[in-house]
């Protein structure tokens, strides 16, 4: 009875290892790091703690020798990216050296850092002064465009299989379900 569970526990070994190299984050965001979140590093006590965020792009800023992003934190997925929901802990503003477009870096897009936090900087939006967490960015990782969500189509007829040959009147609720006989045309 051993051996046979033998290559059994052998192939589900080999292939759950398969599988978690799936979920790992890319070469530049790898590593570990503290749980701390965006809410938790306004307090400013953090300073210093190497950090792995990311979010949505709201705006982009170049300057004479960095460019800043203002992100709108996402909590990420296994492989580090920014996850698809309406959650998040606030903004941050992650300050990265050189010049990053501001038209590929552009709003709404997604981008993950890894970087050093610094003193928050207080800000505007509107007319509520915010304190961003700042994160003097290391990488900066942007996200491929993902696609948008599935479309399905739907038929206005009961028959899943509207093509020539067949129609809504053969459909499920027909005695006549199957092609049309004469569909030689």
């Amino acid at each position: 009875m051993r051996r046979r569970l033998l290559p059994l526990t052998f192939a589900a070994i080999a292939l759950s290892v398969l599988f978690s190299a799936c979920f790992k984050p890319p070469a530049p965001l790898a590593g570990t790091f503290p749980q701390i979140g965006v809410s938790e590093a306004q307090r400013g006590q953090l300073s210093g703690q190497r950090v792995r965020w990311g979010g949505t792009i709201i705006s982009t800023t170049p300057a004479k020798e960095d460019t800043c992003f203002e992100i709108l934190a996402r909590p990420l997925n296994s492989e580090a990216q920014p996850r698809r929901t309406d959650e998040s802990e606030g903004r941050f503003i992650a300050c990265a050296r050189g010049f990053y477009d501001p038209a590929v870096y552009a709003e709404g897009r997604e981008l993950t850092v890894v970087g050093t936090l610094q003193q928050p900087e207080v800000q505007k939006i509107g007319q509520h002064e915010y304190v961003y967490p700042k994160v003097a960015a290391e990488t900066v990782y942007l996200w491929p465009k993902r696609g948008g969500p599935p479309v399905y189509y739907y038929s206005p007829w009961p028959d899943p299989y509207w093509y020539p040959g067949w129609g809504p009147w053969y459909g499920y609720y027909s005695p006549f379900w199957g092609p049309w006989p004469y569909a030689a045309w």
